[in-house]
């Protein structure tokens, strides 16, 4: 049983839109920080967002600010991630990572940070 599990990556023409979802499964989701972590072609590990285990805090990379959001449904165990205004530089690999303590910020890029690492799904922005 893998702990999380993303869904809903594709091809998609710039500006266009997107919804990842993270499904958990095997803990107790609600009392864990879930992040997206992305990973671009050559490029390191970045941290895009944060959303706390009851649905409170909820941060934003400022590469991502006002055009990704956040929604979480802890009686579903997943979290989602709705991707608006996608341009190519957007393109990546999409991990969703789970934690029991709040992470927020550039730093929370790391795998060693996280309980659960997600098996990561493809997002292609391309024309």
């Amino acid at each position: 049983q893998v702990p999380l599990v993303e869904s809903g990556g594709g091809l998609v023409q710039p500006g266009g839109s997107l919804r990842l979802s993270c499904t958990a499964s095997g803990f107790d989701f609600s009392a864990y920080t879930i992040n997206w972590v992305r990973q671009a072609p050559g490029k390191g590990l970045e941290w895009v967002s944060s959303s706390e285990g009851s649905g409170g805090r909820i941060t934003y990379a400022d590469s991502v600010k006002g055009r990704f959001t956040i929604q979480r449904d802890n009686a579903k165990n997943t979290l989602y991630l709705q991707m608006n205004g996608l341009k190519p530089e957007d393109t990546a690999v999409y991990y969703c990572a789970g934690m029991k303590y709040w992470c927020s910020g550039y730093v929370c890029y790391d795998k060693i940070l996280y309980d659960y690492w997600g098996v990561g799904t493809q997002v292609t922005v391309s024309s």
